[in-house]
């Protein structure tokens, strides 16, 4: 008999251990196994052998003829509990798939793997050429490249080499509703060889893509979001996070890690060439890089060719005299998009808000409709005259008259999205519109479009930052940015940057070399320098306007830090375990600094009240102490993205 170590993947197992188990035959490390964990059967990896234990063990009830796991996604697993600590249950979920079957095995079938064919690929401008050369010496890059100046275009053209090295390239991107595009100018040149993995495929498709990564010895190109970071490829010779600043490459569910630190330990583990691509690095990658004297590779031009710079306007909202023949939408924007209209050029209409309305009041006796559960304003939802919170789901009809005071007098004000559609539907009836953002079903899903927009079929597109990341649309000539300050002033350290991305980001989404780009930037606060930074893309007195307050105040990059936070029934009992944490963490011998306690951001969600502590330290090694430590019922997020 001979006996392994399993990491079983399961939510039920919070051990930090490798469990034991028997098999009569000798099985590779790495290969893919069916065991019962209290009398449940489920999917497990084998992680090495051991001697006979002096407890009795159960045996392991399959082993799939599958290959086994590289040894690199083994590797970057185990300093994944000890980087981002969680259950090992819970972290053997990004390694291992949920189920598998003989019958599914059985149906598999790889696909037939052509040579790349380049052709079709434009050349390489002076830029690109220079860039490309400097990559050459060393293997970690920061990428910054102005929106249209052919970051993609470079990706390929390092795909390419990796492929006729014999390795697979990683090409992450932070939203799944990238991966279409993205995906589209790969096949173009690599064909089967790219494969997608995300979330939202079918089971099926996705368990394909799986299987054929795992069994081929063929080199691939692997799409997705940050969850493709686990794909079971053979050699790996290039890692690529598109728009790398992106917070959605930080998970919030245990392990709640961040993709760039991720991809930078498998690169270690397998030598392979890391590209952190960004219009608008992060401010910690940024400093980082110069800190550690990392090649920042900057591409400034248009891979088009030069056409007109697009022109920008910017729209004071105080002067409601431009907002004559409509409260969200200005004369000159409304101008714009029927000039554009009349040329068979697209509009983005932007706003980082979803719904009709954000706001419902009663005008009679100041009522605000909140969310029961979570103490939130609800959101008002005009397609479905529901009020929904967008926290906990709580969903009620909306009201047409007030509860409190039976005052007609109801106001739906601060508009979302769906509002922006129904003002474009009225201003411009002839006009296709089409709504994109979280609150779409499947089959609305920007991916599920794309092609359809690209070629034009779409003249007005409507939504939140899903359509200010990566898009490289043809046709559109015109932006509107409903409102600017959206999260200017939100009460959290990364507001700022937030802002400043976002925007710049949705700006580039026009100019792109096509055709001229006009874009509107409505804003109350246009004296505002983030504004100013962002419309001239100016990213340098951005970092140096941003490094300078995160310096002052000492929040990352200039130190490490810990959200802990606690929910109880109770302000009080909130309160309560929040101070009583605190003493704990003040006496305990951490050199850390400790902040708070405070309410959360959001102070009450589904019912119960929640309370935070923030700890920064200059050591990461103190941060993991005090999570070894935490009493029960308390949560943590290391490496927050924000406080909120």
């Amino acid at each position: 008999m001979y006996y392994y170590f399993v990491w079983v993947r399961s939510n039920r197992y919070h051990g930090k251990e490798a469990l034991t188990y028997s098999h009569e035959s000798v099985i590779k490390t790495g290969s893919l196994v069916e065991v019962e964990m209290q009398r449940e059967v489920v999917m497990g990896v084998v992680t090495g052998a051991t001697a006979e234990p002096r407890f009795k063990t159960k045996p392991i009830r399959t082993v799939y003829k599958l290959p086994p796991i590289p040894q690199h996604l083994l590797q970057v697993t185990l300093w994944l509990q000890s980087y981002y600590p969680a259950p090992l249950g819970i972290i053997s979920q990004q390694l291992v798939p949920a189920a598998f079957s003989e019958a599914v095995l059985a149906k598999h079938e790889l696909p037939q793997f052509a040579p790349p064919d380049p052709s079709s690929l434009p050349p390489l401008t002076a830029e690109q050429t220079d860039a490309l050369a400097a990559m050459q010496a060393r293997n970690s890059y920061l990428l910054h490249g102005t929106t249209g100046s052919g970051k993609t275009r470079l990706y390929i053209e390092l795909a390419l080499q990796t492929i006729a090295a014999g390795k697979s390239a990683l090409i992450l991107t932070p939203e799944i509703s990238l991966t279409s595009q993205l995906a589209a100018n790969f096949q173009k040149i690599f064909g089967s060889r790219v494969l997608v993995l995300h979330s939202q495929q079918a089971p099926a498709e996705r368990r394909q893509a799986w299987l054929t990564s795992l069994r081929t010895d063929q080199p691939l190109i692997i799409i997705g979001p940050r969850s493709a970071l686990f794909n079971p490829v053979r050699k790996l010779g290039l890692i690529v996070l598109d728009e790398a600043h992106e917070a959605a490459y930080k998970q919030e569910q245990a392990p709640q890690y961040q993709a760039g630190r991720v991809a930078a330990q498998l690169a270690v583990l397998t030598g392979a060439k890391l590209v952190l691509g960004s219009a608008t690095p992060s401010v910690s990658d940024y400093f980082l890089a110069l800190q550690k004297q990392r090649p920042i590779i900057e591409l400034r031009h248009l891979a088009r060719g030069e056409l007109q710079p697009t022109s920008m306007n910017i729209i004071d909202m105080r002067e409601r005299s431009l907002f004559s023949r409509s409260p969200y939408l200005s004369q000159p924007l409304i101008e714009a998009v029927q000039t554009a209209l009349q040329r068979g050029e697209q509009t983005i209409l932007y706003l980082n808000r979803r719904g009709t309305a954000r706001m419902v009041l009663c005008e009679h006796c100041g009522w605000q409709a909140d969310c029961p559960h979570c103490d939130l304003p609800l959101t008002y939802h005009g397609d479905r005259h529901e009020l929904r919170c967008h926290s906990c789901d709580y969903h009620a009809p909306a009201p047409s008259s007030c509860p409190e005071c039976g005052h007609p007098s109801i106001l739906f004000k601060t508009a979302g999205t769906k509002a922006i559609v129904e003002e474009a539907e009225r201003l411009f009836p002839q006009a296709r519109i089409a709504r994109f953002d979280t609150d779409n079903v499947r089959a609305e899903r920007f991916e599920q479009h794309y092609e359809a927009i690209t070629r034009g079929e779409v003249d007005i597109l409507v939504g939140t930052q899903l359509l200010a990341k990566g898009l490289d649309l043809p046709k559109l000539s015109t932006l509107g940015v409903i409102l600017a300050d959206t999260s200017l002033y939100m009460p959290d350290f990364s507001a700022e940057e937030r802002t400043y991305q976002l925007l710049n980001q949705v700006l580039g989404r026009v100019g792109r070399g096509h055709v001229d780009g006009h874009a509107f930037v409505q804003t109350y606060h246009p004296e505002h320098p983030l504004i100013g930074f962002a419309i001239r893309d100016d990213y340098q007195a951005f970092y140096n306007y941003e490094i300078a307050v995160r310096k002052q105040f000492l929040f990352p990059p200039f130190c490490f830090m810990l959200k802990l936070s606690c929910r109880r029934a109770s302000v009080a009992a909130a309160e309560k375990a929040a101070n009583k944490l605190r003493e704990l963490l003040e006496t305990g011998g951490y050199k850390v600094r400790v902040e708070g306690p405070a309410p959360s951001f959001y102070e009450k969600l589904q019912g119960k009240f929640q309370w935070q502590i923030i700890v920064k330290a200059v050591e990461r090694g103190e941060l993991l102490r005090i999570i070894a430590d935490l009493p029960a019922n308390w949560s943590y997020d290391i490496d927050p993205v924000d406080l909120l």
